[in-house]
């Protein structure tokens, strides 16, 4: 009789509980930013069910998160967790891109 349980099992279980720390950086309260929110936010609802974390980053109330991850423009958007490190930079319009890089829809 073969046991049940697997690496391949235990892994697709354990990617499924996985939380998803995403950070959203944004300048202001901008058209573009305002847009990135809603996107990054409808996304993580819509794919994420509840096993995510969304920070939500202003470079001019907190420049030093900024410097730290390296943002070059705004809004960007990194996961953090899982790895590797993903980054977008725009208002995640583009739905596909966003879920692809995210893992979260095949190619």
């Amino acid at each position: 009789m073969k046991p049940r349980s697997s690496t391949k099992a235990f892994e697709r279980v354990t990617e499924k509980r996985a939380k998803t720390v995403l950070r959203l950086y944004i300048a202001g309260s901008s058209a573009r930013s305002t847009t990135a929110i809603e996107n990054a936010k409808q996304i993580c609802e819509q794919y994420l069910d509840g096993r995510y974390e969304l920070q939500i980053i202003d470079i001019f109330q907190q420049p030093k998160l900024a410097k730290d991850d390296q943002i070059l423009a705004v809004p960007t958007l990194i996961r953090k967790l899982p790895a590797p490190l993903r980054r977008f930079i725009g208002d995640l319009s583009n739905r596909n891109v966003v879920l692809v890089g995210l893992d979260l829809k095949k190619k």
